[in-house]
């Protein structure tokens, strides 16, 4: 029982560590050197540490005030699992679109595998569809 309260403190040291305060040297003790992201929005992030520091600045540009809430955590094994929600206001550009100065909040879930006391691969699943109508970059509406 140790080791998965061990690991999801570490899940949770990189919402509130890397998301939160905003330390993205904080990178460099929670994840692999070769970690993997797997994020549809930014595919190509490099491996490692570096690749979580570029996710996160990409992120912070569009929505510096941005928050991460982590709402539920569970492991099995070297399997983490947390959903969460992600807020804050639009003031940079986002996905190569002009910043809306608009406010928006979506939930999501983030999905780790741990080597050892560190992530080594890490999958996410935001609301991006409605992050996007928030700030209202889309607008969804019947067929025409």
């Amino acid at each position: 029982m140790a080791v998965t309260t061990d690991l999801t403190a570490i899940a949770m040291r990189y919402a509130d560590e890397v998301w939160n305060a905003q330390d993205l040297d904080a990178a460099d003790d929670l994840f692999t050197p070769d970690h993997v992201y797997h994020d549809t929005l930014l595919p190509d992030l490099p491996r490692g540490p570096e690749g979580v520091r570029e996710r996160r600045r990409v992120y912070l540009g569009a929505m510096p005030d941005a928050r991460v809430t982590v709402h539920r955590i569970v492991a099995d094994g070297e399997l983490v699992a947390a959903d969460w929600t992600y807020g804050g206001t639009n003031t940079g550009e986002i996905m190569g679109m002009p910043a809306t100065g608009a406010a928006a909040t979506i939930t999501g879930s983030h999905f780790f595998r741990f080597e050892g006391r560190r992530i080594a691969e890490t999958w996410t699943y935001p609301d991006t569809l409605g992050l996007l109508q928030q700030l209202g970059l889309v607008t969804i509406g019947p067929a025409g």
